[in-house]
């Protein structure tokens, strides 16, 4: 399982971080992904409906895109993670580092990307049997971090969550600073007087895939 999201994610390298209140909106939210070719979608745990939410986006896609990998962020210890757990979460990422995240990722042998700001905190994950760390936040530490970092850890996958933006030049800059993928939250769920606007978001998700493929 956790070699399969991480092919999945080398050859989908876009991963869309949403979160809301209403079920209806994070259905259509995760068709609109998936039809813009997204494959791995994180939906975040920050808010009352995450878990009934959750729920609801997970058994519909069961029923229609089983082979989206669907997993749950913004998970700060065990105690939300075994609840997703429960719930058949593929993946998990949180934007902390912690030792009993870790050994519970381990012993479930379940993908888990930790958040890392720091080359002690990289160093920390890595050596608890992280290799693919969600540099957070993104828009702080910048390309230039990942480049002067990256030569210290050769065998690290690193994904940017938050400041990444849909621009050509931005997601260029962040493959040949040397990223894995990407993660994109309010950035990529364009709206208009009505609401989300899904077709937007489609396409939104097509430019990202054909630039981050392009890669």
């Amino acid at each position: 399982m956790k070699n399969q999201i991480l092919d999945t994610i080398a050859a989908y390298p876009v991963i869309p971080v949403f979160y809301h209140d209403d079920v209806e909106i994070c259905i259509n939210v995760l068709k609109a992904c998936y039809e813009g070719g997204i494959r791995v979608f994180e939906f975040v745990n920050r808010g009352a409906a995450a878990v009934e939410n959750f729920k609801a986006i997970m058994a519909y896609k069961a029923e229609h895109f089983p082979d989206l990998k669907l997993g749950i962020g913004t998970i700060l210890d065990t105690k939300a993670a075994e609840e997703f757990l429960k719930l058949g979460t593929e993946f998990l990422v949180s934007p902390i580092f912690t030792e009993e995240l870790a050994k519970l990722a381990q012993e479930r042998e379940i993908l888990w990307i930790p958040g890392c700001m720091t080359p002690s905190e990289i160093a920390a994950a890595m050596h608890a049997g992280c290799g693919f760390i969600k540099l957070f936040p993104g828009e702080t530490l910048g390309t230039g971090f990942l480049k002067s970092i990256k030569p210290l850890f050769p065998n690290v996958k690193f994904m940017p969550t938050g400041g990444v933006e849909v621009k050509v030049q931005n997601i260029e800059q962040w493959f040949e600073a040397g990223v894995s993928a990407v993660g994109l939250g309010s950035k990529l769920f364009v709206k208009n007087e009505n609401g989300f606007d899904y077709e937007a978001i489609t396409t939104n998700c097509n430019k990202l895939l054909s630039w981050a493929k392009f890669n």
